[in-house]
């Protein structure tokens, strides 16, 4: 069976995020106050955190998963900043040793007593939100194939690299799908690279969670993502079941008028690779 393959150090995954940040994501998003850039930003931030803490051992970080971070706006680069700049797939331990800063934030918790209060966080910082240009998608998945193609030669028994990619618009230099489609022709012995697409409104719209058919997307840029996405694995479809849904064979990985709520969820199931890390010891 395909995305079956141990994930270990010897045979390490991969995650590339592509990331709109064109100027439309300076619009304000949900109730929060925020843009649709800064928080996509503080959410990316959290992944970064939480998939450090996935590869964390006694000894320390374990090098279980390469990361690159790709924005697309003006031009298309990768975005995290200080030693990491202008890197493009990381080792998750130098990720986990290089935020470009780290903050105090507050977030609200329980106070056991059926309210909330604010606790102070320490929250590592590796981008900063960005919003200007166009939406040059077509070049960012192009981008995105040619640092997945070497990693692929090198690592041909891994568990196939995951593909994340969050947008809020049209694509400007062209029908994404080709490029969409030569990404998840790409392969490991383990199965192809997984693409999965995200997104994201400020309109209010009902969410459109994993669908396994495009019958109730209503315009052809929502049907363009849907073609666009990689059909669940068994292990993810699992996943995605296990945090609350009711998926079944054929859903694929995309969700369209996400807020970010659906993004959360969208990233935590799309990064939960059914492969174990327990076997390197």
């Amino acid at each position: 069976m395909p995305y079956t393959q141990i994930i270990n150090r010897a045979h390490p995954s991969a995650f590339v995020f592509v990331i709109d940040q064109s100027g439309s994501m300076s619009e304000q998003w949900g109730s929060s106050g925020m843009t649709k850039a800064e928080q996509v930003a503080t959410i990316i931030n959290r992944q970064l955190t939480n998939l450090s803490i996935r590869c964390t051992k006694g000894e320390g970080v374990r090098d279980y998963f390469d990361i690159a971070v790709i924005g697309y706006g003006r031009g298309v680069q990768p975005v995290l900043g200080g030693t990491l700049a202008n890197r493009d797939l990381i080792p998750v331990s130098d990720i986990a040793q290089y935020p470009l800063r780290v903050e105090d934030r507050t977030k609200k918790i329980d106070d056991g007593a059926g309210g909330l209060i604010e606790q102070k966080v320490r929250f590592p910082v590796w981008m900063d939100p960005q919003a200007a240009g166009g939406t040059p998608m077509c070049a960012a998945l192009e981008y995105a194939r040619t640092i997945l193609e070497p990693w692929i030669n090198q690592h041909p028994d891994s568990h196939p690299p995951i593909v994340l990619h969050i947008t809020d618009g049209e694509s400007t230099d062209g029908d994404p799908v080709q490029p969409a489609q030569t990404l998840k022709n790409l392969r490991t012995n383990d199965g192809n690279v997984l693409v999965f697409n995200a997104h994201i409104s400020a309109s209010g719209g009902i969410a459109v969670e994993f669908p396994d058919s495009d019958a109730a997307l209503s315009d052809v840029y929502s049907r363009t993502l849907f073609e666009m996405s990689s059909i669940l694995p068994h292990g993810i479809l699992v996943a995605a079941n296990n945090s609350g849904h009711q998926l079944g064979d054929g859903a694929r990985g995309f969700v369209y008028n996400a807020d970010s709520a659906n993004l959360i969820n969208f990233l935590d199931i799309g990064t939960s690779t059914a492969a174990a890390m327990e076997a390197d010891r």
